[in-house]
């Protein structure tokens, strides 16, 4: 069981569907007993990854640090103390929202990429925490994995940020309420199982 939680909401609207998802998540996690924590990224000072690849040169473990001064640097130290993880967005123009792309992108210090190399690597093997992805839309939900990116981005955000998902999503909601609602059942469900 997780002892603390922290979802990253990349959504524009506070209590629309993707929120309500968290919350319920949320409410799982902390009826067993964890801390939780709910950053929506529409609240903090994020600015765009200058891509100077400073935070990626450093190998060893510990994540690298970026030399913008925002709040990227608090909302990175909050996931750095989370057992559990939730990602989540609505869908715009068929991929995550660009405050929650900002986001992703500034994981990059996760990674290490030194300059000569071909691609970034993870900083360690381990995966630390658990995640849970969340991504909404109005198209049907069995559309998101397979005519959008956002569940492959929310993936790969978790994954540098090490986190293991179990090797599925906890749900795409299309449609609005009432897959929402029947999520709701699952998210209470799968929480009783974890």
């Amino acid at each position: 069981m997780a002892k603390k939680t922290v979802a990253i909401v990349g959504s524009y609207r506070k209590g629309g569907t993707v929120d309500q998802l968290v919350d319920a998540v949320l409410e799982g996690a902390g009826e067993q007993g964890a801390e939780t924590k709910k950053i929506y990224l529409i609240d903090q000072q994020i600015e765009y990854c200058h891509n100077c690849r400073g935070c990626t040169q450093t190998p060893g473990e510990e994540r690298g640090r970026c030399t913008i001064e925002d709040d990227m640097a608090g909302i990175l130290a909050q996931l750095d103390s989370a057992d559990a993880v939730v990602l989540a967005s609505p869908v715009n123009f068929y991929n995550v929202t660009a405050v929650f792309r900002t986001f992703l992108e500034r994981l990059v210090g996760c990674a290490c990429w030194p300059w000569g190399a071909k691609a970034p690597k993870p900083r360690t093997k381990v995966l630390r925490r658990k995640a849970v992805l969340i991504a909404s839309s109005a198209a049907p939900g069995f559309l998101l994995p397979i005519a959008t990116g956002a569940p492959s981005s929310a993936a790969r955000g978790g994954n540098v940020f090490r986190c293991a998902s179990r090797g599925e999503a906890l749900g795409w909601i299309g449609g609005a309420e009432r897959e929402a609602a029947a999520l709701g059942e699952v998210v209470a469900a799968r929480a009783e199982d974890r």
